[in-house]
């Protein structure tokens, strides 16, 4: 295993763009890091980079405390998983798994490479398609093939650039618990490349927001959906995606859209002098009143229904409002900025399946106001986020983090 440290990475090509720009993260021995973000983020080139597959024009890559920028790929001891695969058509799946110590083979004895693919085999459940060829594999029979093949090289790190891309829905989440599960057992750092945020929160210990190359945010997934940083962030992670509503700032309240609330105790010093915010406001906050009797403190308003969709366990509804000029060039851009497809004068809701709301006509609903985030409209910056409470989650995070590494030292899994 290993402990990977970047020191302000710059990836910069020749006609000046910069793809990753001043990066700098600690990735702990048996961490499983994740890096995110929208296309174009520069996550797959941090990854290139770590492998050695793209050279760092400035900065510091160290595996284990040495600085390793010119050393070449096969000699950072790191094994990669491609998106696509890369298995050998005209072999087996035994030849597959053992090919990169068959490159070595005057240093790994061939009953070594038969015990390590056997456990490898057995570990993926791969054992009864060690003869068989790759075109007579499923997709996700084909992405165990191509992790048995790292698992034998017993690298010091795993790499994992959208390993999942190719596959359908359903095969996705059964694969992103065998990963998890492989990761835990075997407890090896594992860097993973993703532009799905839903892999990322599910499977990261810490996860890397990048946007147009600079890093964002690092932190657990609990973090950055409870305490984000920016507007970036927040609007980023969570599905569906937070609701972004302009709000004036009239003496201690924010007039919303819909409502009126009090101005948080925590934004009240940075918001002086402010006249419209941006507030956040998580779909699953607001609840409605005819299902759920709304407790004190928080603020029941009207609104009319403009789409609902029931999904058996889960309903949502759409609801309109009316635009700020003030706010909307920075949502418009915020939504360039995460691949959005155009900024929609509506907030969504995710309700009870009980809930009767019906479209076009109005519904009862209720938040609370503890629950909103205020953010600064020019900076993006979340003036409430909670320093505290961040620190507790990533204690917490890191706790659990390292129990899961000792209990798959412990039972040698």
């Amino acid at each position: 295993m290993a402990q990977i440290t970047l020191k302000n990475i710059v990836k910069e090509y020749g006609d000046g763009f910069k793809a990753v720009n001043d990066v700098s993260l600690d990735i702990a021995d048996g961490e499983f890091m994740i890096f995110v973000g929208p296309s174009g983020c520069g996550k797959s080139t941090t990854l290139r980079m770590v492998v050695g597959l793209e050279d760092i024009t400035s900065g510091d890559l160290e595996i284990d405390g040495k600085r390793v920028n010119e050393l070449a790929p096969k000699d950072r001891n790191l094994a990669m998983v491609f998106q696509n695969y890369a298995l050998y058509p005209h072999l087996t799946v035994r030849e597959n798994i053992a090919f990169p110590l068959r490159l070595n083979h005057s240093n790994v004895p061939a009953d070594e490479v038969d015990r390590r693919v056997s456990e490898a085999a057995s570990l993926l459940e791969l054992t009864e398609h060690l003869d068989r060829k790759p075109a007579n594999l499923s997709g996700g029979q084909r992405q165990r093939v191509a992790m048995g093949r790292a698992i034998v090289r017993e690298a010091d790190a795993f790499l994992f650039d959208e390993p999942l891309s190719n596959l359908d829905a359903k095969l996705r989440g059964q694969m992103r618990t065998e990963i998890a599960r492989l990761q835990r057992r075997l407890g090896i750092t594992t860097i993973y490349v993703t532009h799905d945020q839903t892999e990322a929160m599910t499977l990261g210990d810490r996860v890397a927001v990048l946007k147009k190359g600079v890093l964002q945010q690092c932190a657990s997934p609990r973090e950055l959906y409870e305490e984000p940083v920016n507007l970036f962030v927040a609007g980023f992670i969570g599905s569906p995606p937070m609701n972004f509503l302009p709000a004036k700032v009239k003496g201690d309240q924010l007039e919303l859209p819909m409502t009126t609330v009090p101005i948080p105790e925590a934004a009240k010093a940075a918001l002086a002098g402010k006249e419209v915010v941006i507030v956040g406001l998580r779909p699953e906050h607001v609840k409605d009143a005819d299902v759920t009797d709304p407790p004190a403190g928080t603020m029941v308003f009207d609104a009319v229904v403009d789409v609902t969709e029931w999904l058996g366990n889960e309903q949502y509804a759409y609801l309109p409002f009316d635009p700020d000029p003030t706010v909307q060039h920075t949502l418009e851009e915020l939504d360039r900025d995460l691949d959005g497809e155009g900024m929609r004068t509506q907030y969504v809701v995710n309700l009870d399946p009980r809930s009767q709301v019906v479209e076009g006509e109005s519904a009862r609903l209720f938040f609370d106001p503890a629950t909103m985030m205020v953010f600064d409209p020019e900076t993006g910056k979340n003036l409430t986020r909670d320093e505290q409470h961040a620190a507790q989650l990533a204690s917490r995070s890191e706790e659990a983090r390292r129990k899961a590494l000792q209990r798959a030292k412990s039972t040698g899994n």
